[in-house]
């Protein structure tokens, strides 16, 4: 099988040499995602904001590699902080649909940009 890489115009750039997304079969592997506004490049202010973003850029990149949200089979999700995680958690329970996929929380020294969440996903391609 090929892999067949993806950008999404409608997240941020990649920070260094990696792909949005790679596409393998009928499965999407992304990269991590941090809470950083496509528009401005900017971080958002704060765990819930940060939360809040990444998952809608994940979003963008399942999307724009024929995936969607609802596709996720697996989740990891890296914090700056443990103690964060009850808010990080309530955010994702909402933004991410059931069934719930499989995930792994783990707490990280550092994150880049100086982000305090990143989401990364393997999902399903849709038919």
């Amino acid at each position: 099988m090929l892999k067949q890489s993806v950008t999404a115009t409608n997240a941020p750039e990649a920070i260094g040499p990696y792909s949005h997304a790679v596409k393998v079969g009928k499965m999407v592997f992304t990269s991590g995602q941090l809470g950083i506004n496509p528009e401005d490049g900017k971080l958002a202010d704060g765990v819930e904001a940060q939360t809040i973003q990444a998952l809608n850029n994940l979003k963008a990149v399942l999307e724009a590699a024929g995936s969607g949200m609802e596709c996720i089979v697996k989740t990891t999700v890296f914090v700056r902080n443990m103690e964060d995680f009850p808010r990080v958690n309530k955010l994702y329970g909402m933004l991410v649909p059931m069934p719930f996929p499989a995930r792994s929380c783990v707490e990280v020294a550092k994150l880049p940009a100086g982000g305090l969440v990143e989401i990364e996903a393997m999902a399903t391609l849709r038919d």
